[in-house]
């Protein structure tokens, strides 16, 4: 997925012509052109976030480093929530650090966009199978100890249109999601197998919830959006019950700690982890590598991890 593609009015035709045609240029790297376009429409439009956008990231792929930052940071005064992914054009340019590049509203704008061709997209563009990979380890989990593949309350973080609650339908007694994307929420509401879906940030959510209710929390590719992960391991150790479980996948980080990579994402350091589920108390009990999906025909490394309260 690329930044989100709507992209409000200016309240000027004229100047929202020329942006689809700076758009046009910038999309076949005819970056000078998109530049000059992009200073047209903010000649009819001064205050057009988008327009800034543009102007940044055009300059930046012509080497005009310093002249790039000053317009992705008006255009980032200018839509301080960021549902432009201007933050993220920032950190690739030294601007911002890693940790600030991509915030709740960028990710509910990408979501918005993408919702309609979600499925269909991860399932046949990218051969996305992260829910089924966690499924699978918790059975494979729950052989190993002999115990009933059942669980009680499921609290699904980012839950998208409820492919994890797919895989998870009928061994759950109740299961919950959250996700910042109303429109992700709605696609989820048609599966009719959440027993409630909230609207929010996945660690307020967990904040939220009562002290060890829950059996198991689960994360399909979710931390891919978050840089630092103290706070989730916390608060998903707290409210799971003794002997729950908190079953997650990562894009796969070789060195420490995590890194935001050239897809805008965040990968995670296998030593990261582990020292995350050690300090908070957590067992572990399944760690792979694994790849959930594709990007241009090749699998993107990742982990997938299962922890025992």
């Amino acid at each position: 997925m690329s930044s989100p593609s709507t992209v409000r009015s200016s309240g000027d035709f004229l100047a929202d012509r020329r942006y689809e045609y700076a758009r046009g240029a910038f999309d076949e790297r005819d970056f000078a052109a998109a530049a000059d376009l992009a200073r047209q429409v903010l000649e009819l439009a001064p205050g057009f976030a988008a327009a800034h956008a543009m102007l940044g990231r055009s300059l930046a792929e012509l080497g005009e480093r310093k002249d790039a930052v000053d317009a992705l940071r008006r255009a980032l005064s200018l839509e301080p929530e960021d549902a432009l992914g201007v933050r993220l054009d920032l950190a690739r340019l030294g601007a911002l650090t890693p940790d600030e590049a991509i915030t709740d509203g960028y990710v509910r704008a990408l979501f918005d966009d993408y919702a309609p061709k979600f499925d269909r997209h991860l399932t046949r563009n990218l051969a996305y199978r992260g829910p089924a990979l966690i499924a699978d380890a918790l059975r494979r989990a729950f052989s190993r100890q002999g115990r009933d593949f059942r669980f009680g309350l499921t609290l699904d973080l980012g839950c998208g249109t409820g492919l994890m609650a797919q895989e998870l339908a009928g061994i759950c007694t109740g299961i919950e999601g959250v996700d910042l994307s109303p429109r992700m929420l709605e696609k989820a509401e048609r599966t009719k197998l959440y027993d409630a879906l909230h609207e929010g940030e996945l660690v307020a959510f967990l904040s939220g919830r009562q002290t060890g209710e829950a059996d198991l929390v689960v994360a399909a590719d979710v931390f891919v959006y978050m840089a630092a992960l103290d706070a989730v391991f916390r608060e998903a150790h707290r409210v799971l019950k003794p002997a729950g479980l908190f079953a997650f996948t990562v894009q796969a980080h070789e060195g420490d700690g995590y890194i935001l990579g050239e897809d805008a994402r965040y990968a995670h350091g296998e030593s990261y982890l582990r020292r995350l589920a050690d300090r908070e108390g957590f067992a572990l009990a399944f760690f792979e590598r694994v790849s959930t999906r594709e990007d241009r025909g090749v699998p993107v490394p990742g982990f997938l991890v299962v922890l025992q309260r």
